[in-house]
C-alpha cells in the first residue's frame, strides 16, 4: 500500500456532491434537489428549524482561483488585506461556501429553506442540522472592521 506511511491530511480525498441548488424565488427562498442516492439521509430532518448547507462555490473553481491566498474583503470598507483563511471569500484552495438557513419544506428529495447564498446550479457538499447549543458561539471575538459593512 503505497500511502501506508503518510497521514491521511497528506493525501488527495474524493468528495460527492449529494444535490444541487435548483432554484432560487424573489422572496429569498432556494430549493434543493437531494440526489435520489442520498435522500434517505433526510429522514426526520423537518424536525430542525434550522440547516446548515456547505456548498461548491462552482464559478470560483479555477485554478488561478483556488490558488488565491490573500484577499482585501469586499464587504467590509476599511478592511485591511488579509489569509484567506480568515476571509468568507469565495476564491481559495476548495471552494466551499457554509450558511446557516432556515428550513422552509422538506417534500422527499426536495428541501426549501431561506437565507442561502449559493446560485442556482451551485453544488451541494453536506447538509448538516444546526445545533444552538454547539453552533453558536456569542463571546466570539472579531476583528473591528467585521463588524461593519454587509454580512457574509
Amino acid at each position: 500500500m503505497e500511502n501506508r506511511g503518510k497521514c491521511l491530511a497528506e493525501r488527495r480525498g474524493e468528495v460527492f456532491f449529494i444535490g444541487v441548488v435548483e432554484s432560487v424565488d424573489n422572496e429569498g427562498v432556494s430549493t434543493i434537489r437531494v440526489f435520489d442516492e442520498f435522500c434517505e439521509g433526510l429522514y426526520r430532518i423537518q424536525t430542525y428549524s434550522h440547516i446548515i448547507v456547505l456548498y461548491w462555490f462552482h464559478r470560483r473553481d479555477s485554478k488561478e482561483q483556488r490558488s488565491v491566498l490573500r484577499v482585501t474583503p469586499k464587504m467590509h470598507p476599511g478592511a485591511p488585506e488579509i489569509g484567506v483563511f480568515t476571509s468568507r471569500s469565495p476564491n481559495r484552495p476548495n471552494p466551499i461556501g457554509l450558511c446557516v438557513t432556515e428550513l422552509v419544506s422538506v417534500e422527499r428529495c426536495l428541501i426549501q429553506v431561506k437565507g442561502l447564498d449559493a446560485e442556482v446550479g451551485s453544488p451541494i457538499v453536506d447538509i448538516k442540522p444546526y445545533l444552538p447549543r454547539a453552533d453558536a458561539v456569542p463571546e466570539a471575538r472579531m476583528p473591528d472592521y467585521m463588524r461593519h459593512g454587509q454580512s457574509t
